[in-house]
């Protein structure tokens, strides 16, 4: 309970959403077409629900509606957590490797949902017991989903994933965190190889576990995270792992540091805590190309830009990529299938933001939209 009330102590000021529209369907369904292009939130509510937004071919959102996941959400946050970011966590919502299913959490039914992508909306298929308390993130690579649960024992638990989207628990692949109930996790990925990693943010680290051929991680193995609060991350191609540090919410502290991932499980700094400038990073994303990392700082309505080298050195770009204003708090940001645009939960202002990124890494404003609920969590674009 210290660490989770210094954290969200911390986090109070820095985190996330204020929502209460419910979408409606739109009428002219032939306009529609969400497998060629569309973004994707998780309300996170009690009764949860995914809301889906068409994407024109220059970038530009439009509301389809509302789908739901058959389970509860959790917007109201943990005694001790900040109410406008209930979750503290990335990854609450997927795509498939193959872009025909959406995986969600039900935080507050400790359920994970499946729903399948149509042209004009979304079915659900499958929902399953989380295989824990208060699922936050997902992570699939091919058939194997894996969940972080963030409540009670913390763990992580696999699922194979059927060609029809169905889910079924694997035997014997839950695992704990290193710290136990004092990890405060944050995300779990998958890295390109196939091992799986955790963020710690109350411990300050980051868990790497080595999968078998059976799909079942092995024990953690713990690394010290460079920075202090790892938060959101995402790998390159060539297995650099590249990690936000809310820096403990201090002001201007925020930063971004990258690593080498052994196949053994151990991580190797490459650049230790580059600055932005900004306060409390906690989301990462990566471009296709490898060229350019963006990280959401909640605390001081910006995003940030870095450039990626082959090698895996961070040099900040742009301290201030894009400015949202002080009180838009965002939150998770997704880039869609082609990385040509980027949608940023702006929490403070109930609005996911869209960007065009340009061939130098910088980001025009092509619009907004809105509607969305308190509590919201998750992003997904394709």
């Amino acid at each position: 309970m210290t660490h989770r009330v210094t954290r969200f102590g911390i986090f109070a000021v820095v985190v996330c959403t204020m929502f209460a529209i419910t979408l409606q369907p739109i009428t002219h369904v032939a306009a529609i077409n969400l497998k060629s292009g569309a973004v994707y939130v998780l309300t996170n509510q009690v009764s949860n629900a995914v809301a889906a937004f068409d994407r024109a071919p220059d970038g530009t959102l439009t509301p389809v509606g509302e789908f739901s996941t058959g389970g509860s959400g959790n917007p109201v946050a943990q005694p001790g957590d900040p109410p406008t970011d209930p979750l503290a966590s990335q990854g609450a919502l997927i795509l498939s490797d193959n872009s025909k299913f959406l995986f969600a959490v039900n935080a507050g039914s400790n359920e994970i949902s499946v729903l399948a992508i149509g042209n004009d909306g979304l079915t659900l298929v499958d929902k399953v017991s989380s295989g824990g308390v208060r699922p936050i993130s997902l992570t699939v690579h091919e058939n194997l989903l894996y969940v972080l649960n963030e409540g009670g024992t913390p763990n992580i638990t696999a699922f194979t994933v059927s060609n029809k989207g169905e889910l079924t628990p694997l035997a014997g692949s839950t695992r704990p965190l290193t710290a136990g109930s004092a990890a405060d996790p944050a995300e779990v990925s998958f890295n390109p190889d196939g091992s799986l990693v955790v963020t710690e943010k109350a411990a300050n680290l980051i868990d790497v576990y080595v999968v078998g051929s059976d799909g079942v991680a092995g024990p953690p193995i713990d690394n010290p995270s460079n920075g202090l609060t790892p938060f959101g991350f995402a790998f390159d191609q060539r297995n650099h792992l590249i990690n936000s540090e809310a820096s403990g919410g201090v002001p201007n502290a925020a930063a971004v540091s990258s690593y080498t991932a052994s196949l053994s499980g151990i991580l190797s700094v490459v650049s230790g805590s580059v600055p932005d400038f900004q306060t409390a990073a906690c989301w990462i994303v990566i471009t296709n190309s490898g060229r350019y990392v963006y990280t959401t700082n909640t605390g001081s309505g910006v995003v940030s830009s870095y450039t990626l080298a082959s090698n895996g050195a961070l040099t900040l770009l742009n301290s201030t990529a894009a400015s949202l204003g002080p009180t838009s708090f965002p939150i998770d940001m997704a880039l869609n299938n082609s990385s040509r645009y980027i949608y940023v939960i702006a929490a403070g202002l109930q609005t996911v933001e869209a960007f065009r990124v340009e061939t130098d890494g910088s980001l025009t404003p092509i619009g907004s939209v809105g509607g969305l609920p308190f509590g919201i969590q998750g992003i997904a674009a394709r």
